[in-house]
Formats: structure tokens, C-alpha cells, sequence
């Protein structure tokens, strides 16, 4: 079984996906107080309160992860956001990669909005996880082609130990669906309603009704 170590757990959405496919948790890390207590409720395994600046290659590596996952914060990114890599949100994307890179195992996944690929900080990512001997595969899938009903692209960056890039890519694109997953579709009849209306698209007040 592959070991598993989630960075910027959140409330554990990486974590719950890779659960749920067979893989093993040993660690989790947030500095969200908030997310952290919701996730040791829906984990047996428990995340720990932390500053990723705080946690030390040494440390992570007593847990002998043979992937290390994580979604660092993405408001400097994301059109939700500021937009201003210079807040320091984005910085954590680059110690994601030297802790990833120190620590070296054997696979590495890390996600964030599709805005990232227009950052400055990406590239310098990327440089280090090259330099340090991974291939990489990146793409955004959008989920409402991989069954979520909503219109909501990710950026994923996959790397592998001294393998060629781009050697996921194609299986990545492979299973997604050809059209978008509706409300509808995914309800059902469930709240027998006979419509579903999505709010305008604001941030403060979107929603579904």
C-alpha cells in the first residue's frame, strides 16, 4: 500500500479522494485551526496543527510517505482573490516544492486553480521539481467532466522519480466525460423539485436553489 502524507489537508478533500481509492494516509498538515478540527472528525488517522514553514524534511520523512499531496493556498491566484503573488499566500506554493524536493519520494501531486499557470511562481516550481530529478504531468480538468455538477477547473502537477514528462497526460484526459455533469443529473429526484436555478455568478451570494 502507498503511504501518504496531505500538506494544506483543508478539511480533507485530497485526502478523502486518495482514502477512498486504496491508498494510506499517514500524516496530515494545516495551519487552519478550523479545517483541522473538521478533518480529525472525518479521519481515524487525524491532521495536525501546523505552520508549513514549522514542519522539517527530517520530520515528514519519519513518516516514510511514498507520496506527499497538497493544495497550497490559492487566493493569490485564484479571480476569487487578490490576484498579487507578492501576499504571501503564493510563497507556500514554492515551499510545498522545497519540502516535496527535500523529503523526495517517490510521487508527489499538487493542486490549485487554473490561474496558476499565468503566475511567476509556478515556473520556479517547476524548475525545482526538474532539477531535483521528477517528471512532471500537469493538467486542469474541469470538474463537471469528471461528475461534480459544477463548472470548477483545477490545475493538477503529478511527478514521478526519473520519469519522462508528460507520462500521465493522456490517461489523466482519458476518463473524462464528454459533456458536463447537470444539478439535475446528479440529484435526481432526490428533493423532488422540479427545478434547479443557479444564482448569478457572484462570490459573496452565488448558490443553488
Amino acid at each position: 500500500m502507498i503511504n501518504i502524507i496531505d500538506i494544506f489537508c483543508g478539511c480533507g478533500g485530497l485526502s478523502l479522494g486518495f482514502q477512498n481509492a486504496g491508498f494510506n494516509i499517514v500524516g496530515a498538515f494545516d495551519n487552519w485551526d478550523k479545517a483541522v478540527e473538521i478533518y480529525n472528525k472525518n479521519f481515524n488517522h487525524g491532521a495536525k496543527l501546523i505552520d508549513a514553514y514549522d514542519l522539517t524534511p527530517e520530520y515528514l520523512g519519519s513518516f516514510s510517505p511514498d507520496m506527499i499531496v497538497g493544495g497550497p493556498p490559492c487566493q493569490d491566484y485564484s479571480s476569487a482573490g487578490k490576484q498579487d503573488e507578492t501576499k504571501g499566500r503564493a510563497d507556500l506554493t514554492l515551499r510545498f516544492t522545497e519540502l516535496v524536493c527535500a523529503v523526495y519520494p517517490e510521487w508527489f501531486v499538487m493542486e490549485n486553480v487554473d490561474r496558476i499557470l499565468k503566475s511567476q511562481t509556478l515556473p520556479k516550481a517547476i524548475a525545482l521539481f526538474k532539477s531535483t530529478g521528477y517528471g512532471l504531468s500537469q493538467v486542469v480538468l474541469d470538474a463537471s467532466l469528471c461528475g461534480v455538477p459544477q463548472k470548477r477547473k483545477r490545475f493538477f502537477l503529478i511527478g514521478h522519480k526519473h520519469e519522462d514528462d508528460n507520462f500521465l497526460t493522456s490517461k489523466l484526459y482519458a476518463g473524462l466525460s464528454k459533456k458536463s455533469t447537470t444539478i439535475r443529473e446528479y440529484l435526481g429526484d432526490e428533493f423532488q423539485t422540479e427545478y434547479y436555478y443557479r444564482h448569478p455568478r457572484s462570490y459573496a451570494r452565488r448558490a443553488i436553489f
